[in-house]
C-alpha cells in the first residue's frame, strides 16, 4: 500500500519502472482524443469541478488511462471526496503512475501523470481515508471506465503450503498486481488463522492472485504453482504438516478448470510419485488478517523466514528469472 511518505520519496528520487512505454506524436494523440480528453491530457487541463457524474457513481469496475488502457484504478478504492472530481485511495498497480512536483498556480503540489504514456491525470494529497490517507483526485476526462474487468484483470486462487512462503514467490512475478493470502475450502464462515491451524475447519492456507492476463496467463500460473511447490506430498510441504497446508487449485469458471486439470496431467511426468494437487470449485476466499501481507518482507530476520522462506524464494526467483518484475 502506497503512502504519502512513499509518493514524496517517488517525487524527490524517481519514479518505479512503467509496465510498459507509449509514444505517439501530438498529431497521433490530437487524431484518437476528442478536444477536451486533449487539453486534459496533453496540455495538463483540469476540468470544472462536477463535470461528470463518475464521482458519485460506486458501481464496480476498473478505471483506465483513457489515451493508452494503462489500468490505473479499482472502483474497490474509490471514495466521495466532495470535492467533484473522481477520487481513489490507491492505484492498482504501484507503478501505475508517474509523480511529479507541480507548483503551478501558486502552491506545490504533486501532480500524477499515467506512468505509460505521462498523459496528466490530476493530483494526489494527504488528506483522504484510512489506511493509506491519500485521496487521488482525477480528472474524469483523463479516466475510462470498465464495467467489467474481464479480460482486464483476473485472479487465481492457489494453495501450496505456508501463504508466507506463497506470496512470496508470486508477488514479484511480472503480470502480477498483488497477492492476498487468505483461508478457503473449509465449513467455518469467516475463519481465524487459529482456527485454521487448528486442523478442523478444512480451510487451507491459500493465496489470491489478481493479474493482467495480458502480460501472463493463467496456465502459466498454474506452471509456476505446480514447480513452486511439492505437489506429491498430501497434506504436507516440509515441516509443514496438517490439511492447511494441502496442494490445491480452486477454479472459478470451467476454463480454469480445465486449464488446471491439463497443466497437472501435463506435469505429472516430471515427478516420480503421483501428484495429488485437488482441484476444487472456490466458494468463497476469505482474506487472512492484515499482519499476515507481506509477512517475509516486514519479518526477513524472524528464524521461519530465515531459514525456510528466504532459500525458497531465493531459489524459485532465480529459477523464474525471466518472469521476474523489472
Amino acid at each position: 500500500m502506497l503512502t504519502w511518505n512513499d509518493i514524496l520519496n517517488y517525487v524527490k528520487n524517481g519514479n518505479p519502472e512503467p509496465p510498459r512505454v507509449v509514444i505517439r506524436s501530438d498529431a497521433e494523440w490530437k487524431e484518437r482524443l476528442t478536444d477536451e480528453q486533449y487539453r486534459i491530457t496533453r496540455q495538463h487541463g483540469t476540468e470544472a469541478p462536477g463535470t461528470d457524474q463518475s464521482c458519485t457513481r460506486f458501481e464496480p469496475g476498473i478505471y483506465t488511462c483513457v489515451c493508452c488502457g494503462n489500468i490505473l484504478f479499482d472502483s474497490e478504492q474509490k471514495f466521495d471526496s466532495g470535492t467533484g472530481w473522481p477520487s481513489f485511495t490507491q492505484p492498482v498497480l504501484e507503478n501505475a503512475i508517474r509523480y511529479l512536483s507541480d507548483d503551478s498556480h501558486g502552491m506545490i503540489r504533486v501532480e500524477c501523470e499515467c506512468n505509460v504514456c505521462q498523459a496528466h491525470l490530476g493530483h494526489v494529497f494527504p488528506d483522504g481515508p484510512a489506511p493509506s490517507g491519500l485521496r487521488y483526485c482525477m480528472n474524469s476526462g483523463a479516466l475510462e471506465r470498465h464495467t467489467s474487468a474481464q479480460g482486464l484483470i483476473e485472479t487465481a486462487v492457489f494453495g501450496g503450503g505456508c501463504f508466507w512462503c506463497t506470496e512470496a514467490i508470486f508477488k514479484n512475478i511480472n503480470g502480477v498486481i498483488k497477492v492476498e493470502p487468505g483461508y478457503a475450502g473449509g465449513t467455518l464462515n469467516d475463519p481465524t488463522y487459529k482456527e485454521v491451524c487448528s486442523g478442523l475447519t478444512g480451510h487451507a492456507e491459500v493465496i489470491r492472485i489478481t493479474y493482467e492476463p495480458q502480460l501472463i496467463d493463467y496456465a502459466s500460473l498454474i506452471r509456476i504453482h505446480m514447480t513452486t511447490h511439492d505437489p506429491t506430498t498430501l497434506n504436507k510441504q516440509g515441516n509443514d504438516t496438517g490439511t492447511q497446508y494441502r496442494s490445491i487449485i480452486f477454479y472459478q469458471n470451467e476454463q480454469q478448470k480445465k486449464e488446471a486439470l491439463e497443466e497437472i496431467n501435463h506435469l505429472a511426468g516430471i515427478y516420480e510419485d503421483p501428484i495429488v494437487t485437488e482441484v476444487q470449485p472456490l466458494v468463497r476466499f476469505y482474506p487472512a488478517e492484515t499482519y499476515h501481507s507481506d509477512y517475509f518482507a516486514k519479518h526477513p530476520n524472524e528464524p521461519y523466514c530465515q531459514f525456510v522462506i528466504e532459500p525458497k524464494v531465493s531459489k524459485y526467483r532465480k529459477a523464474l528469472a525471466q518472469l521476474q518484475k523489472k
